[in-house]
């Protein structure tokens, strides 16, 4: 029951967040240069009707994501909430009156093929803890941190496309970092209620959580959606996974086939999602 719920949580979270992340795109594009990595940038889009509707849809899609890792590990959830393209482009074809074409086509059967190729060698989740030590998140939280502060700082100083590109993967570390505390703040509120508002994990996702917006904002100011989708789509999964081994203990494949499998499945979903992620309809 536990795997179903998660599973379809995820799904639903990937659906809201390629909407809306599309909707985003068209309404921060108008926004001022000037407001590039400041909290004004937010305070101005807030002002705009499309811009509130896409984050609606984004902030929805964190709610279920959060119910997701409730009752799932980062390592099934995440490869299926980076599938929200293969929801959205149909959805937005339909809405734009147009069809899909063989490539949108190809990338939607290589991404969901690939993520079901990577899930059928997943091992059963572990039975530890679901809320890390705070000592078992400093090292993550220190390298994120201080790779995202690198990131920021060098788009400052680069030419719109890398700019978008350095911001691009800036965002995906800091919305990996946030899906992972997500993690652990339902994990806390699951064994201790509301008094899981006594300790930090709550509090670092807000914080997270603005830091991300922020950078991800900044990011569809700088530049293309061509360049900023892939870059957030491929690396936020691919980097929650990797905390959700290193930090919560989850497995991946241990025998050398099932690793073949797992690593052709993550390849075969990553062309996907470049694919789709190119899209003319995810970047009109």
């Amino acid at each position: 029951m536990s795997t179903a719920v998660a599973v379809a949580a995820a799904l639903l979270a990937a659906m809201s967040f390629g909407v809306g992340s599309v909707i985003q795109q068209e309404a921060a594009q108008k926004a001022p240069a000037r407001e590039s990595l400041r909290l004004r940038l937010v305070l101005d889009l807030g002002r705009r009707p499309a811009w509130l509707a896409g984050m609606i849809l984004v902030v929805s899609s964190y709610a279920l994501l959060g119910l997701a890792l409730a009752f799932g590990p980062l390592v099934l959830v995440q490869p299926l909430a980076a599938t929200d393209l293969v929801f959205a482009l149909p959805l937005l074809a339909w809405r734009r009156r147009t069809g899909l074409t063989r490539r949108e086509l190809a990338g939607i059967a290589c991404t969901a093929g690939g993520v079901a190729l990577f899930l059928t060698a997943l091992p059963p989740a572990p039975e530890g803890a679901a809320v890390p030590a705070a000592r078992d998140w400093l090292p993550v939280i220190l390298a994120i941190g201080g790779a995202v502060v690198l990131l920021a700082e060098s788009g400052r100083r680069s030419r719109a496309s890398r700019r978008t590109a350095l911001y691009a993967i800036g965002a995906a570390l800091l919305l990996a970092l946030l899906d992972s505390l997500t993690k652990s703040t339902a994990g806390r509120f699951r064994t201790d209620g509301l008094g899981a508002l006594a300790h930090w994990e709550p509090y670092a996702v807000v914080l997270v959580g603005l830091m991300g917006l922020v950078l991800a904002q900044s990011a569809y100011q700088a530049g293309s959606l061509a360049i900023r989708l892939p870059l957030i789509d491929t690396l936020e999964p691919m980097t929650a996974v990797l905390i959700g081994v290193a930090v919560f203990g989850e497995k991946l494949a241990s025998s050398p086939w099932a690793l073949t499998v797992q690593a052709l499945g993550a390849a075969t979903a990553v062309a996907g999602i470049v694919l789709l992620d190119r899209s003319p309809l995810a970047r009109r």
